[in-house]
């Protein structure tokens, strides 16, 4: 097991108990604990943790005795970031139940797929989604649809800064199979005993991998509570803590970080339904928050917001996140303003979120961090399985307490996802990177990210690093585009910093990128865009970009 990372650890133990527990049971002792504290304020609006728990067994009791629901069936949270959504997920897990949370940017027959795979009869969901989850009734296994409308939970005071599926009032259903959110919170039908225990199932995050149809998640009760409760230690959380919530809960990083961890330590989430950079100002100054775990993108139009103050987020004392590395240019412009380093943390849907952590303390810029508690890390020679020494680069795998059971109804795909070194199981993550002298992790890049440009492997990621160095540059994207001479050269798509518009060129920037990268790197196409494709989680979407380039080659042979 790899301990070079142990000198700078934080002054912590290196090992956790996980708890034998289920999730839910966190949100029943918190809520006995601190029953006034606000656990959600939501435009305006607070819910205390005796409120939340109370309507969470509300719903229990209705999902159970009124649709039906049995214990360790699979039920569907197709929402945005709400009250709903947190209220929805736990009275899934006090159901005994499994959640199954599914992006809502899905159209339906996407959606079908998840519906069949799981076989789900019951569905929460969004009123602003109705339209993409209605056909699905009768024609699939679904018979259940409750349906909730986010102004129920709104307040006053933030309506200027309300998203439009938030101003939206409650929408009357009466079809049959149809069932509303306040009518089912009204009810207080009790629900049955909570029995779950740790190595229950408690949710089913889908990844959509990089090839093939999405695989589902098992995790445990356990598997999630050992992130859960390794986040609150490694975070220094308190009971007054104030997080901003503005990842998206289905994705695994806001579903642990900005929900299941502030639920465990007994502080108030501070919710965004859609990413707003001066709905996330006003409210990081209004209610005082503290914790902000995000994303690259979302720092990077944070920043960008020219109105945006030091003593606005001056608040706050951790701000983390992870998904892509932010880039250097970025981090200190970050440090320059809020006197905080971002701390950047390394996971995956499979491993419900981090495996690797950056000692606030002593974090890196654009690193992975060091293994998290427990976490026996490794990098591989990919084709043979051999173990990789310091500097030497090659595929990530782990072996850890948050790592799934497996892929659900994949057993094909469990085979080749986990190798066996000296007697233990290690999740193979596909992601290629490198561990240096003092045992911190860095990303070289995906697997099927990777551009050959003349027999030369070039890394987008390190090659996006430098262009954020570039004073015009906000964000920017490098693929790969095939060409005839080289096979594939670099492309980057960048989007421009206000006020540069017209004022640079394509060709000035190629230039620069000349004199600060290798020939093989630097990228020989330039394309100005104003905005990129975009993950619900608010991750790039380089495929994307890069089968636009692959369909002009196409098109032109044609």
């Amino acid at each position: 097991m790899l301990t070079l990372h142990y000198e700078y650890w934080p002054k912590i133990s290196k090992s956790l108990k996980v708890p034998a527990t289920s999730l839910y049971d966190n949100l029943r002792v918190s809520a006995a604990r601190y029953p006034d504290q606000a656990a959600i304020f939501y435009y305006g609006n607070k819910l205390s943790y005796q409120q939340l728990d109370e309507e969470v067994n509300a719903l229990a009791g209705y999902l159970q005795h009124k649709l039906g629901v049995k214990t360790g069936e699979k039920v569907l949270l197709f929402m945005q970031n709400s009250p709903q959504f947190v209220i929805g997920y736990y009275a899934i897990l006090r159901a005994n139940a499994v959640v199954v949370p599914i992006n809502p940017m899905l159209v339906a027959d996407e959606l079908e797929f998840y519906v069949r795979d799981c076989e789900i009869k019951t569905a929460l969901a969004g009123q602003e989604l109705y339209d993409r989850v209605r056909p699905l009734l009768g024609t699939t296994t679904l018979e259940n649809l409750l349906l909730a409308a986010y102004s129920d939970y709104a307040g006053t005071g933030f309506e200027e800064m309300l998203p439009k599926e938030v101003e939206a009032p409650s929408v009357p259903f009466s079809e049959a199979g149809h069932y509303l959110w306040n009518d089912a919170i009204q009810a207080k039908i009790a629900p049955s005993e909570h029995t779950a225990k740790g190595n229950d199932l408690a949710v089913l995050p889908y990844t959509s991998g990089t090839t093939g149809l999405p695989k589902g998640c098992m995790h445990t009760n356990r598997t999630v509570n050992a992130n859960t409760v390794g986040a609150y230690h490694w975070s220094n959380t308190t009971p007054n803590a104030v997080h901003l919530m503005s990842l998206p809960l289905f994705h695994v990083t806001g579903m642990v970080h900005s929900m299941h961890m502030p639920i465990y330590s007994g502080s108030t989430m501070v919710i965004l339904t859609r990413w707003n950079r001066d709905a996330a100002v006003e409210m990081i100054k209004s209610l005082q928050c503290t914790h902000w775990v995000t994303i690259a993108t979302m720092i990077v139009d944070f920043l960008a917001n020219p109105k945006l103050k030091a003593e606005d987020i001056s608040s706050l004392t951790s701000i983390s996140g992870g998904g892509a590395a932010l880039p250097e240019a970025v981090g200190e412009k970050l440090f320059k303003l809020s006197g905080l380093r971002f701390v950047e943390g390394y996971g995956l849907s499979e491993t419900i979120a981090q495996t690797h952590f950056n000692p606030a303390e002593r974090p890196k810029m654009q690193c992975l961090g060091i293994p998290s508690f427990d976490v026996d890390a490794k990098i591989i020679e990919p084709a043979t399985g051999k173990e990789l020494g310091v500097g030497e680069v090659g595929e990530i795998i782990v072996n850890g307490p948050q790592v799934m059971v497996g892929y659900f109804n994949r057993d094909d795909e469990n085979r080749s996802a986990f190798i066996e070194i000296d007697g233990k199981s290690f999740f193979r993550t596909g992601d290629i990177g490198r561990y240096d002298e003092e045992g911190y992790f860095f990303m070289v890049d995906r697997v099927k990210r990777m551009i050959n440009a003349s027999g030369y492997k070039v890394w987008p990621t390190e090659v996006e690093s430098y262009l954020y160095k570039h004073p015009a540059i906000q964000q920017a994207c490098v693929v790969g585009v095939p060409d005839p001479r080289r096979g594939e050269t670099v492309k980057a798509f960048v989007i421009l910093n206000e006020g540069f518009e017209g004022k640079v060129s394509e060709e000035e920037i190629i230039e620069w990128s000349k004199q600060h990268m290798a020939a093989y790197k630097y990228p020989r196409l330039i394309e100005f865009r104003k905005q990129f494709p975009m993950t619900s989680s608010g991750k790039i979407l380089w495929r994307t970009l890069q089968e636009e380039e692959k369909e002009k080659v196409t098109n032109n042979v044609q």
